[in-house]
């Protein structure tokens, strides 16, 4: 090889070496900027002791919670409680989010991971209503598809951050609780007719019935009952019992309407208490396995026997909790009202034929 072309051949190495570092270059040019590397906190101005309500949006829904001194509240279904643990759950979750994976991401890759319109916007806000942190959670990561995407948990989630539409991050946590039903969120405490000493059942239409007893060991009776009559005990017992605790399935929005509902004409039950409390549940129609109800407590509580002062204090502790249901239309589970929603006939012992 002579001296001119081993020049020659130095040059082109020279311009071709050139070429790749510009083709680099302007690769990385295109590639969207991660705000973090992998294994890093997603959301790093987040800060729990500054969040004063937390916003999310889903299409057609949305859904917010807002800190109202100890207590967090919904304020679309009229400042009902919120689950404390769960908000803290949930804040402690977006804390610890860390990025598991970078991908850069077309406008096409947007919509099908659902991280446009179509997704969950997530945004936590300061006690000055303005964002500390915010993200979009798009649809399910699976390390394998399963059968059942809609249903299955998941193995992570896609989610984007404002300002990087040319980026996608994956976190580990499939953040469930990124939801608008407010179901999942709601204070499920609900009320208690305990120690019941009086029911009336009275339907919309048709023959209602009551049942009582003198004392807590006392036996049940049907009142009035009729000649050839005779109340099955277990029945009575299994219809007061149902009141003890009744959690709460979800709280209706504050628009819905009583002809919606059902509770224009409700069914009416009044449980009466050996502490001097009276329970007035009006229950409407049904919505999948819960009925639309309204909750009264009225009276003062005055227990008795020698646990009477421990009691009382209980009861004060929750009596605050239940007044405040009167306020809302509530869902409240049908199976804990199968045992009292029976006509008359039905609390009676069977009559034997050959007798």
């Amino acid at each position: 090889m002579n001296a001119k072309i081993a020049a020659v051949l130095v040059l082109l190495l020279v311009v071709l070496g050139g070429g790749a570092l510009l083709v680099r270059q302007q690769d990385a040019a295109h590639k969207p900027a991660a705000s973090g590397t992998l294994g890093q906190p997603l959301l790093k101005g987040l800060k729990a002791a500054e969040v004063a309500s937390i916003v999310i949006r889903e299409p057609k829904a949305t859904l917010t919670l807002a800190r109202k001194a100890e207590q967090w509240t919904i304020a679309e279904r009229n400042g009902y409680p919120a689950d404390f643990d769960k908000v803290r759950e949930f804040v402690l979750k977006a804390l610890e989010l860390k990025i598991g994976q970078v991908e850069p991401i077309g406008e096409n890759d947007r919509a099908r991971l659902q991280l446009d319109d179509s997704g969950t916007a997530v945004e936590f806000l300061g006690a000055d209503g303005k964002p500390v942190a915010r993200f979009v959670a798009g649809r399910k990561y699976f390390k394998t598809p399963p059968e059942k995407p809609e249903t299955a948990r998941g193995d992570g989630r896609f989610v984007a951050l404002p300002g990087e539409d040319k980026t996608v991050y994956i976190v580990a946590d499939p953040l469930a609780q990124a939801s608008t039903k407010s179901a999942d969120w709601i204070a499920r405490g609900g009320f208690g007719a305990e120690g019941v000493r009086s029911l009336d059942y009275r339907p919309a239409e048709g023959e209602g019935w009551r049942i009582e007893r003198s004392g807590d060991n006392a036996d049940w009776k049907l009142a009035p009952l009729r000649a050839g009559e005779k109340l099955e005990v277990t029945k009575a017992n299994a219809a007061s019992y149902s009141l003890n605790n009744i959690e709460l399935a979800d709280v209706a929005p504050p628009d819905v309407k009583p002809a919606d509902s059902g509770l224009d004409k409700p069914v009416t039950l009044v449980a009466d208490t050996f502490d001097g409390l009276t329970y007035t549940i009006r229950l409407g129609k049904r919505s999948g396995e819960n009925y639309y109800a309204q909750v009264a407590v009225a009276g003062e509580p005055r227990p008795q026997g020698k646990d009477a002062e421990d009691r009382l204090k209980k009861l004060n502790e929750r009596l605050a909790r239940e007044r405040a249901l009167a306020g809302y239309v509530v869902l409240v589970a049908k199976s804990k009202f199968d045992d009292i929603l029976k006509p008359r006939a039905e609390l009676l012992e069977k009559r034997d034929a050959k007798k």
